[in-house]
């Protein structure tokens, strides 16, 4: 069974920085494109942004664009997600999955595995 596990959340102020990672399970982390996901109370959950397997390439949402930073570390079996410029409006749980790909998608049922999800409360 494929375990995700993140961490890195936390409260901070409007324009401040966050890094959130994501340690998985098992040995075919390198194998899959990873993503992040947030959900505000009341919200659908929305993609954030993903990375391909070998972190060559990676998709952004076009609010995060420019402010945050998705990376992976292979050797860690850890996924990264730099957030710079935090809104208000951003404050969410903040899940990171593991796609059934190996190549960068962005819907949520294109990834079976999920972690617990990491708060992210951002005040004005």
């Amino acid at each position: 069974q494929v375990q995700l596990v993140e961490s890195g959340g936390g409260l901070v102020q409007a324009w401040g920085s966050l890094r959130l990672s994501c340690t998985t399970s098992g040995r075919t982390f390198s194998s899959y494109a990873m993503g992040w996901f947030r959900q505000a109370p009341g919200k659908e959950r929305e993609f954030v942004a993903a990375i391909g397997w070998n972190g060559g390439s990676t998709r952004y949402s076009d609010s995060v664009k420019g402010r945050f930073t998705i990376s992976r570390d292979n050797a860690k079996n850890t996924v990264y997600l730099q957030l710079n410029r935090l809104k208000p409006e951003e404050t969410a749980v903040y899940y990171c999955a593991r796609s059934t790909s190996p190549i960068v998608v962005v819907t949520t049922n294109s990834y079976r595995y999920w972690g617990q999800g990491t708060q992210v409360t951002v005040s004005s």
